[in-house]
């Protein structure tokens, strides 16, 4: 009976090097796929969320929503912010709200990823003047603390959706609020006016005087 030939030393040294290639080649691959894949949901929740946002301007005059830019954690929960202003549109807790690369708890402990940039640019020095202008024709009297709130609101509201209006496709609505994704260009993801979710390479406005600023 025919003996099998056994592995000499050598050919086992070569198939180990030969799989040690490869696995260094196969390793990089899938993790790039895993990140783009990771990318392409990011981008799916943006677009998600910014249906939120359309479905709130088509039942509120055009205008975009006016909250803060981000939530904060309080002793008595989780306060203010993008996801719960839309709430009526989409739940708070929505996976949607939040970066498949996001692992920082803060993120999670908030529910989003993403700065709402109306929500932070909205105290720019000239839209801050308008509305402090608006407010001191009121005689103090003859409104609440909040219906004073509510105005103000609505005064940033519109100076900010007349800001995006200009140029919808310029400045994210929402963008990732940290660099999360590893590649050429822009690492943040944002969802644009005209409903584009890409690379949020511009992340500012331009200085007042040029270009035209909020």
């Amino acid at each position: 009976m025919a003996r099998g030939r056994a592995f000499t030393l050598v050919e086992m040294l070569v198939t180990i090097s030969v799989i040690g290639v490869l696995t260094g080649i196969i390793i990089p691959s899938v993790r790039a796929v895993q990140r783009e894949s990771r990318n392409a949901q990011c981008l799916s929740n943006l677009r998600q969320d910014f249906l939120a946002i359309d479905s709130y301007r088509q039942q509120n005059s055009g205008q975009l929503p006016m909250c803060e830019f981000l939530p904060v954690v309080t002793e008595a929960g989780v306060d203010g912010g993008l996801p719960r202003f839309l709430k009526g549109f989409v739940p708070p807790e929505s996976s949607t709200w939040l970066c498949p690369e996001d692992l920082d708890e803060e993120s999670v402990a908030t529910g989003t990823s993403y700065v709402y940039l109306p929500g932070l640019l909205r105290y720019t020095p000239s839209v801050q003047v308008d509305v402090v202008g608006l407010i001191a024709t009121i005689a103090p009297a003859t409104m609440t603390m909040a219906e004073l709130d509510d105005l103000r609101r609505q005064v940033e509201a519109r100076a900010m959706t007349e800001f995006f209006e200009r140029e919808p496709g310029a400045y994210p609505l929402l963008v990732d609020s940290q660099d999360r994704h590893r590649r050429v260009g822009s690492e943040r993801n944002g969802v644009f006016l005209d409903g584009s979710a890409r690379m949020a390479e511009m992340l500012s406005p331009p200085a007042e005087g040029e270009g035209g600023g909020p």
